[in-house]
């Protein structure tokens, strides 16, 4: 197969058809040099026309959690008491800035994935 740019849909799917049948051929070979750059113009074409969104902070931290076998108690210390982490996971209230340094300390989230804004949950008391 000539390599040629993906420019559009029937590109992508022609580039992956391809793949697909030299995936698995060894580097350093005529094959394998392909398959490399073939992947790298299908991530290109991917991150171009199928952006992937960070999740919000309030998701992220509970992705995080997950990953690390953490409950709610867990963050107690790391972003402040029981009824503070409550509230950040309830998106009652924002995360702060000493928050989120610990979060990204602690947990290895990214303070720019932290940052993001996100809605908080509106209180129907009253």
């Amino acid at each position: 197969m000539d390599l040629k740019p993906i420019k559009n849909e029937k590109d992508y799917r022609n580039a992956l058809e391809r793949l697909e049948i030299i995936f698995d051929a060894p580097t350093d070979t005529k094959e394998g040099d392909e398959a490399e750059i073939l992947s790298l113009m299908i991530e290109n074409y991917e991150n171009e026309h199928y952006p992937i969104e960070s999740p919000d902070p309030i998701e992220a931290i509970k992705i995080r959690m997950e990953e690390l076998n953490m409950r709610q108690k867990d963050l107690v210390g790391i972003i402040g008491g029981k009824s503070r982490v409550s509230e950040i996971l309830n998106r009652k209230k924002k995360l702060t800035v000493e928050m989120i340094r610990e979060l990204e300390r602690r947990l290895q989230i990214s303070a720019t994935v932290l940052v993001n804004n996100y809605q908080l949950v509106k209180n129907n008391k009253g």
